[in-house]
């Protein structure tokens, strides 16, 4: 059986009527809401982000984590949180991502978290830059009931791996690949669903046939090529790629960058998931990473109450007036996408 049925297989075992039903109410109310130009929410978000941590071991040029740029605070996610959380959304939700910022093993209890969605039917997700899949973690990482982990390896030779992973090893990423592999052939599993993700930028785009050789050497089962956001785009960055496929921004007349895609005025991820910080806040998507847009706290209000509630219902009408009003979705190529 194909690798990538296997996983379609997976995550449909764990469709309920119910998770259906809300799901089919997130859509329908989507597309009502483009028709009357005005927001209607129906049912609950059936994919949620969840952020284990803050912290990060390495030091990318582009990432908040790790230019150690939070305004704020950073810490853990605390299970009980997690479990209470998880409580009250598991029968609406499809699956869940353990990433927003920072890296997830970081979290002693990140794993044990993974095994409580793993318990409740939820499809689970995590992002990693591998450094921590060591011979127990791997382990217990299959063990965990993980569906899906997708590891950044963005070169494949060190110099150019740690011209954007800075103070990352490559080695050590792929010797926790490989772990990862040898442990789901050791316990019978067929999760979790192990990717490469390839962030392309310009001092690595010359190795993507490389990456798909290293993949299928190791035997993880996919290769995922990603674009890259720059923050200052505007007069280009030695990060852009020369291949525009692989390109956020076209060059302009004038010789500055913007970004390729239309900003569209809507935005499917308002409708059906959301980000939870490590420390309860909620925020409309993964490009708010420092959390300004916060729509609500879970620790003083329920997540039901707050999706339905005034500031989520304002920052839908202004997503609907134009996403060039909104500061997050001026450099964002995913919000014109009808299903993620």
């Amino acid at each position: 059986m194909s690798i990538y049925i296997a996983d379609s297989l997976n995550f449909v075992s764990k469709m309920t009527p119910r998770r259906l039903l809300n799901a089919a109410k997130v859509l329908s109310s989507f597309y009502i809401t483009k028709w009357k130009r005005q927001p209607i929410q129906w049912g609950l978000p059936f994919t949620i982000s969840v952020e284990p941590t803050t912290a990060c071991n390495l030091r990318c040029p582009e990432c908040p984590s790790g230019l150690r740029a939070f305004t704020r605070p950073t810490g853990n996610l605390k299970e009980d949180f997690f479990r209470d959380t998880i409580d009250e959304l598991h029968k609406e939700l499809m699956y869940l991502i353990f990433y927003f910022q920072g890296e997830p093993y970081i979290n002693p209890k990140f794993l044990d978290m993974v095994n409580y969605a793993h318990q409740k039917g939820i499809y689970t997700i995590t992002s990693t830059n591998g450094h921590f899949l060591n011979d127990a973690n791997a382990k217990k990482t299959i063990e965990s009931g993980l569906d899906r982990m997708i590891i950044s390896v963005d070169g494949t030779t060190q110099e150019t791996y740690e011209s954007y992973r800075k103070e990352g090893k490559l080695e050590s990423v792929l010797q926790g690949a490989r772990n990862v592999v040898k442990w789901k052939k050791k316990l019978g599993s067929k999760t979790p669903h192990l990717i490469f993700q390839f962030l392309v930028v310009k001092p690595n785009e010359h190795q993507i046939p490389d990456i798909y050789k290293l993949a299928e050497e190791i035997g993880v089962d996919e290769v995922k090529l990603k674009t890259a956001q720059i923050y200052d785009y505007k007069n280009g960055s030695p990060l852009i790629p020369t291949i525009d496929k692989y390109a956020r921004y076209k060059k302009q007349a004038d010789g500055t960058y913007d970004v390729k895609n239309e900003l569209l005025d809507h935005c499917w991820k308002l409708w059906h998931s959301c980000v939870i910080t490590w420390d309860g806040m909620v925020v409309p998507c993964c490009f708010d990473k420092d959390a300004i847009h916060r729509l609500g706290d879970l620790k003083k209000t329920s997540f039901k109450e707050l999706w339905h509630a005034a500031p989520y219902n304002n920052f839908r009408k202004t997503l609907l007036k134009g996403r060039s009003e909104i500061d997050i979705c001026t450099n964002c190529t995913e919000g014109c996408k009808v299903w993620a």
